[in-house]
């Protein structure tokens, strides 16, 4: 009898899963993960709802047909965090550990091994004797990265002045170059004419 009654007693314990409540939003599949929003926040679930990464508030969402959310590609989803008053881009992996710090002022979803991303160069023009402190520009140059986050080819040869306003919003310059093929890519020109590239495997 006492058998019976605990068996009973498990049935229910055992019969449910990790439940996840108040949810805004809930994204498609993308790489065995989808993308749940509560408040302000962000969090990642698989397909039996376990969350594997926990919510935050750092993950970069990308526009979509159904809406605009974080998601996974390659492994990888794209973060964004906060230096010295600039936004940098980063990723992170399935687990939510960061697998490349942030350290590019816009990137994009990988596309097979590689992604696109603008790498910031830092260049000190002078001092400031009254605020104690460096005068620097920052520039940057449209780049693809492998899957380290190390840079395998310059797109554009000349560098791009950071305009002030990408300091004080999470909107990044724009990365206009496009992956048309494993070793293609389309770059604009400053004409507005594409150049086709062949790329470093």
């Amino acid at each position: 009898m006492k058998t019976i009654f605990l068996t009973l007693l498990m049935i229910p314990i055992l019969g449910f899963g990790q439940t996840l409540e108040n949810i805004d939003f809930i994204s498609p599949f993308h790489n065995g993960l989808a993308a749940v929003k509560k408040a302000n926040e962000w969090a990642f679930i698989d397909q039996n709802g376990t969350v594997t990464v926990d919510f935050r508030d750092d993950l970069v969402l990308i526009e979509t047909e159904e809406g605009n959310y974080p998601m996974f590609s390659n492994g990888k989803c794209i973060i964004a965090h906060k230096k010295d008053g600039v936004f940098y881009y980063g990723y992170i992996g399935k687990k939510g550990e960061i697998i490349i710090k942030p350290q590019f002022l816009n990137a994009l979803n990988y596309q097979g091994d590689k992604a696109l991303a603008l790498t910031v160069y830092k260049e000190t023009i002078g001092y400031n004797d009254i605020f104690k402190k460096d005068v620097v520009n920052y520039h940057y140059f449209e780049v693809v990265i492998d899957e380290n986050g190390n840079v395998t080819d310059h797109l554009t040869q000349l560098a791009k002045h950071i305009s002030p306003k990408y300091t004080k919003s999470k909107n990044p310059p724009v990365i206009t170059s496009k992956i048309i093929s494993d070793n293609l890519i389309a770059v604009k020109g400053n004409d507005k004419k594409w150049i086709v590239k062949k790329i470093s495997h």
